[in-house]
């Protein structure tokens, strides 16, 4: 049997890019989450909040290392097996990557081991000070990846020369036609993250009711609330449309698959439900809102939506229908589920039954990692929905590996980093389990905060 590279090589980069991507969106989260709860431990001298800081900050910790250690792998890769995507985006792809790593990283885990260490050894206005600067720093971070990915996505500030695409406009190429719009959706998606993340964590401990956990695990559930019903509405909108609306005016062929219209139509419909099938690409047993897609991505019912076939003609093919279609539907159901949770609980807390309604509590638990999934499902519309190009209509993915590249070299290295990846994903789980389970430090390990 003969190993393909290239198909191997995107399956080893989805490897490894979406286990990565499990972690920077807790960190970014995560980090605002405790910006939030230190600020008000050091206005208000509150130990409580003070304690739900250093339990979610070791979270924090913890989530940056495994973050950080899975993504050195990745930019790895582009050397190694996209060696001519490398040498085509080389010029545009320097001068942001050099600049996360340089200032953002270095930002973003110095201040980090300020906050981590400096319980009893900093002001409590330096701590809190550390904490932002991480949150600022995790934040600068994602944007700049953001820019390099959006640039793939909608290319700008280029010129094609000598084979490759060589910078002319820095300006242009940082802020492309996508790169605003989706950094904002995925900072409301990261916060959304970090907030199931430290509500399902206080609603365990409530459930356990061990008397020193619940003032923490109160307060705790009550900011993951705000921030995650806040994060969860702007994700559906603004973010969520004006990124649609962008993904329309720039990439057809996405929205077609997205939304399942195979032949171009004015009216097109919006359609919540469908069961999609491959050559051709259909959609059977269809829920429909009819002229609804043309209002949502053009503002008039009678704006026309081109379709897959149409494009195909014009010679812009599209991407793998199902995975696009299913990906976006589910991304978008969970999407309203995070809603309806977080208006639930908002609800149970004005009715003064949030702490005791245990049907809830356990609903919060089993949410977690549903926000990672729907960043997951993100990152799948995103990616699968520009192909067959890797840079959009300029450089196709066939035209990108790593020619040199045996199959079976980079089979081996998927079964390898596989490996790791399993080891790495268990140890997580298993020391974040067993913080948890240990719950917040007493008070008297954090009572300089009220001195």
């Amino acid at each position: 049997m003969q190993l393909d590279p290239l198909v191997l090589s995107r399956i080893q980069f989805a490897l490894t890019v979406g286990f990565h991507f499990l972690f920077p969106p807790l960190t970014i989260g995560l980090a605002w989450l405790l910006v939030v709860a230190e600020g008000i431990a050091w206005r208000r001298g509150d130990p409580d909040w003070a304690r739900v800081g250093r339990f979610f900050g070791k979270i924090l910790g913890l989530t940056f290392v495994v973050g950080v250690a899975t993504g050195i792998v990745m930019e790895f890769q582009f050397g190694t097996n996209w060696a001519e995507y490398s040498k085509f985006v080389g010029d545009i792809f320097g001068a942001p990557l050099a600049i996360e790593a340089v200032v953002s990283f270095f930002l973003e885990s110095t201040f980090l081991a300020v906050y981590l260490f400096g319980w009893n050894r900093v002001s409590r206005g330096v701590h809190w000070f550390s904490i932002f600067m991480v949150a600022l720093g995790a934040t600068l971070s994602a944007f700049w990846i953001l820019v390099a990915n959006s640039w793939q996505q909608t290319p700008a500030g280029y010129i094609l020369q000598n084979g490759r695409a060589e910078l002319t406009n820095f300006q242009e190429a940082v802020l492309n036609p996508s790169t605003v719009i989706r950094f904002f959706h995925t900072m409301m998606a990261a916060g959304t993250c970090g907030a199931f993340l430290m509500a399902g964590i206080a609603a365990y401990l409530l459930l356990r009711k061990r008397e020193s956990d619940v003032p923490v695990a109160k307060k705790a559930l009550r900011l993951a609330l705000v921030v995650g019903l806040v994060t969860a509405v702007a994700s559906l909108y603004p973010s969520g449309h004006h990124h649609a609306r962008q993904v329309a005016a720039t990439q057809p062929e996405k929205l077609a698959a997205m939304e399942g219209i195979v032949r171009g139509q004015s009216h097109a419909p919006l359609t919540p439900f469908g069961v999609p099938t491959d050559e051709p690409p259909e959609l059977h047993m269809v829920i429909a809102m009819p002229g609804m897609l043309s209002w949502l991505a053009y503002g008039s019912v009678d704006a026309h939506v081109a379709g897959m076939e149409d494009l195909a003609k014009e010679g812009y093919p599209g991407p793998p229908f199902i995975p696009t279609f299913v990906s976006f539907h589910i991304m978008v159901g969970l999407g309203l589920l995070f809603i309806l949770l977080t208006v639930l609980g908002a609800w149970l807390w004005w009715r003064g039954k949030l702490d005791a309604t245990r049907w809830y509590l356990r609903a919060i638990l089993w949410a977690i990692p549903l926000p990672l999934l729907a960043c997951q499902l993100g990152w799948i519309v995103a990616e699968v929905g520009r192909q067959p190009w890797v840079v959009y209509r300029v450089l196709k993915t066939a035209d990108a590996f790593s020619r040199n590249v045996a199959g079976g070299e980079v089979l081996f290295s998927i079964i390898l980093f596989g490996t790791i990846y399993l080891f790495l994903g268990a140890l997580y789980l298993f020391v974040l389990v067993r913080k948890i389970r240990r719950g917040p430090e007493a008070m008297d390990a954090v009572k300089e905060v009220s001195a």
